[in-house]
């Protein structure tokens, strides 16, 4: 076993092998977009706080960021001729605002789970076993599991997106709230498909356990 394990690659295997080494700097780019999506997160909650104590251009600003609009002002004739001034924060302002925090939040675990699953899959071993802050998950993390638990992460941004949008219903046309709603079903129903087909693939390994792919 060790003579196998320390025999040398002909030079095609091992240019081949080696080749894996050219998605890391995907993965530090990624290191790098996970860092800008911590700047987003730290811009839009200080304009938060901001605009909690009265300060109009950061509640402009993040009027403007979430696209909300207040109470329209009609005409006689029943058209809109404008909206209502916004004052100050109110409680459909926040919650809107703090559901794209979480969305920052979850698309950033989305990111953690593509660059530490995918390289500890894809590229090297990180030989985390026994360090305290191992996740529990990269304990068994495999290409099908990565997948599966990336569909799922999929699924909860769209939630997220999905309640704005219903929060902010009268700013969106019908035709808009319902394409979003179809298209988190598609995202539903994906990674249900996802699940079930690795599913089959770990019963069908399972049940011949001494068949050799």
């Amino acid at each position: 076993m060790s003579s196998q394990m320390n025999r040398k690659l002909g030079p095609l295997p091992a240019l081949m092998f080696g080749s894996r080494w050219l998605q890391l700097p995907l993965y530090l780019g990624l290191i790098l977009a996970q860092a800008v999506y911590v700047f987003q997160f730290w811009t839009e909650l200080v304009h938060l706080i901001e605009a909690a104590f009265g300060h109009q251009e950061a509640l402009i600003t993040l009027v403007k960021s979430i696209g909300y609009k207040a109470a329209a002002i009609k005409d006689a004739g029943g058209a809109v001729i404008g909206y209502e001034p916004i004052a100050k924060l109110n409680e459909t302002i926040i919650m809107l605002v703090v559901l794209g925090l979480i969305d920052v939040v979850m698309i950033s675990n989305l990111l953690i789970m593509v660059i530490v699953g995918g390289y500890e899959t894809f590229v090297s071993r990180m030989n985390l076993e026994g360090h305290p802050d191992q996740p529990e998950w990269l304990s068994h993390v495999n290409a099908s599991v990565l997948k599966v638990k990336l569909a799922t992460a999929i699924i909860g941004i769209s939630s997220i997106h999905l309640l704005k949008t219903f929060i902010n219903a009268d700013n969106y046309s019908e035709k808009t709230l319902m394409w979003q709603t179809l298209i988190h079903i598609a995202f539903l129903l994906s990674a249900m498909a996802i699940a079930y087909t690795d599913k089959l693939l770990s019963s069908a390994h399972g049940a011949h356990p001494g068949e050799r792919h």
